[in-house]
This record gives C-alpha cells, sequence and structure tokens, in this order.
C-alpha cells in the first residue's frame, strides 16, 4: 500500500547543493548538468539556509536580457529563503498531496534539522510503479537511503 511506504524508502541522496556566495550562473551550469531543477543551499558549517530553483534563475535571465553586463550575482541574491521540508520518515502519501496542492518539483528531505536528502514527484511515481509491480528496476532504494539517513 502506498499509505505505507516512507520517504526514506524513495529519496534521493543529494549529490547537489550550493553555497550562499557561488556565482549564480556557475550554479545554473551545476543544475542543468546535474539534470535538476534545484538543489538546497548551505552554510559553511553544512545547515540549509535556502533553497535555489529553475523558477528563482529566471531572475537571472531577466536581468541578463535587460542589464547585458556580464555580472550575474551569487547564489544568495537569488535563492528563497524560506524552504518547505520533509521529515525523512513522512509517508510518500503525504508527500504526494504536498506535490499535488503546490508548485514545487522537489522538496528536502531532513532528519532532526540536517538535511540528508531530496524527494522529487518522480521519486513518488516510482514508489507507485513499485507498487504495481515489486520486481521493477525501481525498488526502493533502501540500502542507499538509509546510508545517508544514518550516517
Amino acid at each position: 500500500m502506498l499509505a505505507s511506504l516512507k520517504v526514506k524508502d524513495y529519496m534521493t541522496v543529494n549529490k547537489c547543493t550550493f553555497t550562499p556566495d557561488m556565482d549564480i550562473l556557475r550554479a545554473i551550469h551545476k543544475m542543468l548538468e546535474s539534470r535538476i531543477s534545484g538543489a538546497p543551499v548551505l552554510d559553511v558549517h553544512g545547515n540549509m539556509i535556502g533553497f535555489l530553483s529553475e523558477k528563482d534563475c529566471m531572475q537571472v535571465a531577466l536581468n541578463a536580457g535587460y542589464n547585458q553586463d556580464g555580472a550575474a550575482g551569487r547564489v544568495s541574491e537569488f535563492m528563497s529563503n524560506s524552504v518547505d521540508t520533509i521529515e525523512v520518515d513522512a509517508p510518500i502519501l503525504e508527500v504526494a498531496e504536498r506535490f499535488l496542492k503546490g508548485s514545487f518539483k522537489r522538496f528536502p528531505v531532513v532528519k532532526d534539522n540536517r538535511l540528508v536528502g531530496t524527494i522529487t514527484r518522480q521519486n513518488i511515481l516510482r514508489a507507485l510503479e513499485y507498487l504495481s509491480d515489486p520486481e521493477s528496476t525501481h525498488s526502493p532504494n533502501k540500502k542507499l537511503a538509509h546510508q545517508s539517513v544514518h550516517s
């Protein structure tokens, strides 16, 4: 049953994060290279202080189009400071509801207020696929998720 599945079994371990002082064009390049729609912004202590999404980066495109001076800025100038997160033990069903009600494509996953991964719309669909075909290639990534949650 979908209601019994947890975020920790389907989340992705964060491969991409940003720092507030990172050049925004470098961050955009990193997002495109990683094929993601956004990533958490971490301070020097590893605390999540924001989130940079494709939508946030649209301002960079507008600035470049209007100003044409080549200077884009830092991640801290464009990131969202208010971040909606999901707890690692949250039910997949709860996350599916949040995706349906909002416009976000991914949520940072936290345990004890520390970033441990992300959950995307695609991760939710993989959980649904697993339920319909437990032998599918998209079975729960428990080993991977538990490594990040417990390390």
